[in-house]
């Protein structure tokens, strides 16, 4: 059940991420209009992750889930029908609230259940996330002549019938047969304190960073190499896919050397490809450089928020706005250093976060899988 939330967030979020040139298109904005309407989407973001870790008790879990996740499409209907730049500006402030609720639920309500298992099965979630993405742009890809308004509904229509159809299921999660083991699981790891909190929202803000540099700025640096437009798409599925792959293997490496290991070698990993993928002005190079990039980067979120989730709801909650600040202020600062610098001196960035995050990430994450 969770596996399917998981894998429609990400379907949702890759459809209204490839169609937004259509939607810029039909509201008839220029480039600030569209910042606008983004910011509007981030800030309904960060409010929806703030209030969904307030309200992401153990009994309400079901309800959050439920609710995101039909909020969510909705919200993705009316953005599509919208043609008006201020009805455009609320309606995706209404998609990014009903985002962060929903990724604020799945991510605590994943903790519980890992917990209760007592085995690594964050990784695993998050993979699903990252092969609805791919489905997601395979989708937008297959009907791209298509009208978005008419995709975006469909898309809503089947997640809203999806939920509604598994509603009953989900109210396991606040299911009170699984507080004995998660006390057992408490007593095994502490608290959180408030710094520990802090450093993994900024482990994972640094994390987020390199994922928004391969979203945004991969394909770029694979242009400045004179590579063809598919190739410059391939820098960007060859970092998805290995992300997922590395996701899909995540859990049992997790669980046979523990998540500080795991996660410390991953950055090492990422921060090596992406150097050296950026040190050769040769395509092949720059492409497996970006696919070792996501392969590292592959086990860090899931194990950030599943550390956070010794704190509650309200510490994923916290990680969670924190990281996603990285994820949408990191493309822009990237583009600011590459103004001033060269976009591949700029791209060194992510690759100098991420052996921070091998450096910093046994403290993060002591005494967890």
């Amino acid at each position: 059940m969770l596996t399917g939330y998981f894998a429609g967030l990400g379907v949702v979020m890759a459809v209204w991420g490839t169609r937004i040139p259509a939607v810029q298109a039909s509201a008839g904005l220029d480039t600030a209009g569209l910042a606008a309407v983004l910011l509007a989407a981030a800030v309904g973001m960060v409010a929806g992750l703030q209030v969904g870790g307030r309200l992401a008790e153990p009994a309400r879990l079901s309800q959050l889930l439920t609710g995101g996740a039909i909020g969510l499409g909705i919200s993705l209907a009316l953005v599509g029908t919208c043609r008006n730049p201020l009805a455009l500006a609320g309606a995706a402030l209404l998609f990014g609230a009903a985002h962060g609720v929903l990724d604020v639920a799945v991510n605590a309500a994943a903790v519980r259940c890992q917990d209760a298992y007592g085995r690594p099965i964050m990784s695993g979630l998050h993979a699903a996330y990252s092969l609805g993405a791919l489905g997601g742009a395979v989708l937008a890809a297959v009907t791209a002549h298509d009208s978005h308004t008419y995709i975006f509904g469909v898309t809503a229509a089947v997640m809203i019938v999806a939920t509604a159809a598994v509603a009953p299921t989900t109210r396991w999660v606040g299911s009170a047969d699984l507080d004995p083991v998660e006390t057992v699981m408490r007593d095994r790891v502490p608290e959180l304190s408030r710094s520990r909190v802090w450093l993994l929202g900024l482990l994972a803000a640094a994390c987020l960073l390199g994922e928004g540099a391969a979203a945004d700025w991969s394909a770029v640096h694979l242009g400045g190499l004179h590579a063809s437009p598919a190739a410059g798409a391939a820098a960007y599925a060859g970092y998805s896919a290995a992300m997922a792959a590395g996701r899909l293997v995540g859990d049992r490496l997790i669980a046979r050397f523990g998540a500080p290991r795991v996660v410390r070698t991953g950055a090492i990993l990422a921060s090596a490809g992406l150097i050296a993928g950026l040190s050769m002005a040769d395509v092949p190079f720059a492409l497996a450089g970006w696919a070792v990039f996501g392969l590292g980067l592959s086990v860090t979120i899931p194990a950030l928020f599943s550390a956070a989730g010794a704190g509650g709801p309200r510490a994923v909650a916290a990680v969670a706005v924190t990281g996603y600040l990285g994820l949408l202020a990191g493309p822009a600062l990237i583009g600011a250093l590459a103004t001033a610098t060269t976009l591949p001196t700029a791209l060194i960035l992510p690759a100098l976060l991420a052996a921070g995050v091998a450096v910093l990430s046994h403290r993060a994450l002591e005494n967890r899988w």
